[in-house]
C-alpha cells in the first residue's frame, strides 16, 4: 500500500491547481477505491448466490423494498402519499428527505434506467465517492495506508449491504466525508455547502452541522484566549460563513414541510407518526429489558464495544470536526424511539469510529495480515447482509 507521501502529493499553484489536486487525490485513492469495490463485490456475489438459491431477484432486494420504495414513489409522483397501517397508524412520505428522489428522477430522465435502477446506480456511485472521501480523511490524518484500510473497513461494516441498496446512507456519507475533509483543509465554505446537501439527504445531518459549529466555536475561543481578539470575526469570516450555510439544507426541508402542512412543527409531527420521536434512549433501554437474558447480554456487549470505540476515538485525539461528527451520529442513532433494527444502519455513516482499528491494522507488519482481517470482515458482512435481505424485516 502507498505511504503518506505518495498519498498526498503537492500540486503546483495556478489556475488549474484544483483540477490537478482532484486528479492527484483520485490517483492516490485508487487502492482504496479498489479495496472498497472488492469488498462490496464480495457482498453482492454472496447476495446473488443466496437469492438465486432462494428463487429471489437480487436487484429487487436491493432496490424494490422498504424505504427504497418510498423514495422511488416520491421521485415519480412527488410528495403526498400516506399509508395507513392496520392499527390506524399513518405514515406520510414527508418523513423522507428530497435529495435522493431528485437524483433518481434526474438520472432516470437522462438515461434508459428505471427509477429503481437509477436509485441503485446513485447508491453505488455514492458508495465510491464515500470511500474516496473516507480515504481522503483517513490519509490526511494517519497516512495513506490507514486511509485505504479505513475505506475497506467501511465497506465491510456489518450492515454495509445497505451501501448497495437504493437508500440514502451512501449519499449522506459521501457528502459528510468530503465536508469533513474540506473543514480539515480550512475550506469552510465548501464544507458548509456540502453540509447543505447532506441536510437535504438525511436528518442525521444534525451531527455534521454540530461538528462544523463546535469546531468553529473552538477556533474562536482559542484565538480569543490567545489574545488575538482584534479582527477576530473578519479573520474567520469564511469559516463563519461556512458554518452559517451548514444548516440551511436541513432547515429548508423542515420549513417546506411546515408550509405544506400548515404547522411550524409539522416535520416533527411526521416523525412522531413514524415512531421516531427523541426520547433520550428510553426506548432502547426498554427494548433491552424486554429481551431474553442471553440476547440482552449480547446487545449490551455490542453497546459496550461501541462505547469502547468512541473512547478510542477520543484517546486517538481525532480532530474536533471528525470526533464530534462520529459521536454525533452515534448519539442521534441511539436517542430516538424508532425501530431498533434500523439503528446499526443509522450508525453506518459514523466512519470515524473505524479509524482506531484502521490505524492498528495499517500498522501490521505485512499487508497479508491486514488483508486477511479485511477479507474475513468482508465475508462476515456479506453473509449477514444476505441473511438480512432475504428476511422479512427492513434493515
Amino acid at each position: 500500500m502507498p505511504d503518506q507521501q505518495t498519498c498526498l502529493r503537492p500540486t503546483a499553484p495556478g489556475p488549474r491547481s484544483t483540477r490537478h489536486r482532484a486528479r492527484s487525490l483520485l490517483t492516490a485513492a485508487a487502492p482504496a477505491l479498489g479495496a472498497y469495490a472488492a469488498v462490496r463485490a464480495v457482498g453482492l456475489l454472496v447476495l446473488w448466490a443466496s437469492a438465486s438459491a432462494a428463487g429471489k431477484d437480487a436487484l429487487h432486494l436491493l432496490g424494490g423494498r422498504w424505504d427504497s420504495v418510498w423514495y422511488q414513489r416520491i421521485a415519480e409522483d412527488g410528495y403526498g402519499r400516506t399509508v395507513t397501517l392496520p392499527d390506524g397508524t399513518v405514515h406520510p412520505d414527508l418523513a423522507f428527505f428530497p435529495l435522493l428522489p431528485a437524483l433518481e428522477r434526474g438520472l432516470a430522465a437522462a438515461t434508459p434506467l428505471t427509477v429503481q435502477g437509477a436509485g441503485i446506480a446513485v447508491a453505488w456511485l455514492a458508495g465510491l465517492l464515500a470511500a474516496w472521501g473516507i480515504h481522503a480523511v483517513g490519509a490526511r490524518l494517519y497516512g495513506c495506508r490507514a486511509g485505504v484500510v479505513l475505506a475497506a473497513l467501511w465497506g465491510a461494516y456489518p450492515t454495509a449491504f445497505v451501501q448497495s441498496m437504493a437508500y440514502t446512507e451512501t449519499l449522506f456519507t459521501a457528502l459528510a466525508a468530503w465536508s469533513l475533509y474540506a473543514a480539515l483543509r480550512g475550506r469552510w465554505i465548501v464544507a458548509g455547502t456540502l453540509c447543505v446537501l447532506a441536510g437535504l439527504t438525511r436528518p442525521s445531518a444534525a451531527a455534521l452541522i454540530a461538528a462544523l459549529a463546535v469546531s468553529a466555536v473552538a477556533v474562536l475561543v482559542r484565538e480569543w484566549r490567545a489574545g488575538e481578539r482584534r479582527g477576530l470575526v473578519r479573520r474567520n469570516a469564511r469559516m463563519l460563513l461556512g458554518v452559517c450555510l451548514a444548516p440551511l439544507g436541513w432547515l429548508a426541508y423542515v420549513v417546506f414541510v411546515a408550509v405544506r402542512e400548515g404547522s411550524p412543527f409539522a416535520y416533527f409531527d411526521v416523525q412522531v407518526q413514524w415512531g421516531n420521536s427523541i426520547d433520550g434512549g428510553r426506548a432502547l433501554a426498554a427494548f433491552i429489558l424486554g429481551l431474553p437474558f442471553p440476547a440482552a447480554l449480547g446487545l449490551c456487549a455490542a453497546l459496550g464495544l461501541l462505547g469502547w470505540l468512541v473512547f478510542l476515538c477520543v484517546r486517538q485525539r481525532q480532530p474536533l470536526p471528525v470526533l464530534v461528527y462520529g459521536i454525533g451520529v452515534v448519539v442521534v442513532s441511539l436517542i430516538g424511539s424508532g425501530y431498533f433494527g434500523s439503528r446499526p444502519r443509522l450508525m453506518m455513516p459514523a466512519f470515524p469510529l473505524l479509524l482506531p482499528p484502521a490505524v492498528a491494522l495499517a500498522g501490521l507488519r505485512t499487508t497479508l495480515r491486514t488483508g486477511v482481517v479485511v477479507a474475513a470482515s468482508a465475508l462476515g458482512s456479506a453473509a449477514y447482509g444476505a441473511w438480512t435481505l432475504l428476511g422479512p424485516g427492513p434493515p
